[in-house]
């Protein structure tokens, strides 16, 4: 028999453990007739004082876990059966669990009437153009046909598909299975083509006012007479523009600011206020275009630090799901460009409060062209 002063104390409002049970078990004698007839060595209320829990928890304990017994002995030619009732820590414990399973609240995505938003979510995860989860909850508290009570929130949408309630699965999210946390550093910046990024204006890092650009290219196949995509990245509405130029040398990368100066006209130095590149040999005169100005102009990121032109970076890792890297971008379709960064352009961000880019970007327009 177990030792009464060497027993686990059992805390209060806690449920029994299978220790608990076991130590239980040791405690009562089996030597009845009927379920409620049992010995004990200790009452129940001893029991009781020693796990430190109620009399009527150990009154349902040994309801619960009571079993039937057959106890056979032979005499002679014959065999007589006796039937016994006894507390089994095991049989406790398997009631326990059992009836555990029942118990707590139900996840929302099995019940019947969250199904319709699973299939919307599978439907855009899924997709070519695949959507974020987190632009799947916001396109969904837009859409008239679902309910707004199933649709949960963007943490809770990220557990499902971990608890694979989804077809999606963590392999279908462009960026979850290959995210890493990287340590943002400053290195001294050797190759000096212009004013720093530390010179910029504050007002283009907390992004309340439009026309701050960032710029970079796509290369694909580092050989002559392959076309390069020219990506620009404006940082309040996160609009992106993706123009397909003939080399990376910096006389292409200028022939487009031109066209886009002749294009806009007075206009331009307001919705080209600066322009934010990298230290890469196709953005070496840029000033030639767009000469600096007070609080305005070509500003050059340091090396090795593409987090400061993160937003530019981002929309860049999703090209490179349609143009890889080292193949030509000449043998793709060229109307792909156009298809990825319409798509980019078209959904739901968080940061906009589930406006568009597109929607964002004309907002702005408008207010410049009507004051004049």
């Amino acid at each position: 028999m177990t030792q009464i002063e060497n027993t686990t104390n059992h805390i209060q409002g806690k449920h029994l453990t299978k220790e608990n049970r076991v130590s239980i078990e040791d405690w009562t004698r089996f030597n009845s007739k009927g379920p409620h007839d049992l010995v004990h060595v200790l009452s129940n209320r001893q029991i009781a004082k020693l796990l430190n829990t109620s009399p009527q928890t150990i009154n349902n304990e040994l309801k619960r876990g009571t079993i039937r017994q057959i106890r056979r002995q032979k005499q002679g030619d014959k065999t007589y059966e006796y039937e016994y009732f006894e507390y089994s820590a095991q049989a406790g414990e398997a009631v326990y669990q059992r009836n555990h399973q029942s118990s707590g609240r139900h996840s929302l995505a099995d019940q019947e009437a969250c199904q319709a938003f699973i299939r919307f979510t599978d439907q855009h995860l899924l997709a070519r153009y695949a959507w974020s989860p987190d632009q799947v909850v916001m396109a969904a508290h837009q859409d008239a046909k679902l309910s707004q009570a199933t649709i949960p929130c963007t943490t809770t949408l990220y557990n499902w598909i971990d608890q694979q309630k989804l077809k999606a699965r963590n392999i279908d999210l462009a960026e979850k299975v290959s995210r890493k946390a990287k340590k943002a550093r400053s290195k001294t910046n050797e190759k000096v083509l212009g004013r720093s990024i530390e010179e910029r204006p504050i007002e283009v890092d907390n992004r309340q006012e439009f026309g701050h650009w960032e710029i970079d290219s796509v290369v694909g196949q580092r050989e002559a007479g392959d076309l390069n995509l020219l990506t620009l990245t404006e940082r309040k509405t996160r609009y992106e523009e993706v123009i397909l130029v003939q080399g990376k040398e910096n006389c292409y990368v200028n022939q487009v600011l031109v066209s886009l100066k002749q294009e806009l006209g007075l206009k331009f130095e307001k919705i080209f206020k600066t322009i934010t590149a990298d230290n890469g040999s196709e953005f070496s005169e840029l000033t030639q275009v767009v000469p600096d100005r007070e609080n305005g102009g070509i500003y050059y990121a340091h090396p090795y630090a593409s987090y400061e032109r993160g937003s530019n970076e981002r929309n860049n890792k999703i090209l490179r799901g349609i143009y890889s890297k080292g193949k030509p971008i000449v043998a793709q379709p060229a109307k792909a460009a156009r298809e990825t960064s319409d798509w980019m352009n078209n959904t739901p961000r968080r940061s906009l409060r589930t406006q568009t880019p597109r929607m964002a970007l004309e907002a702005e327009l408008q207010k410049i062209f009507q004051a004049g």
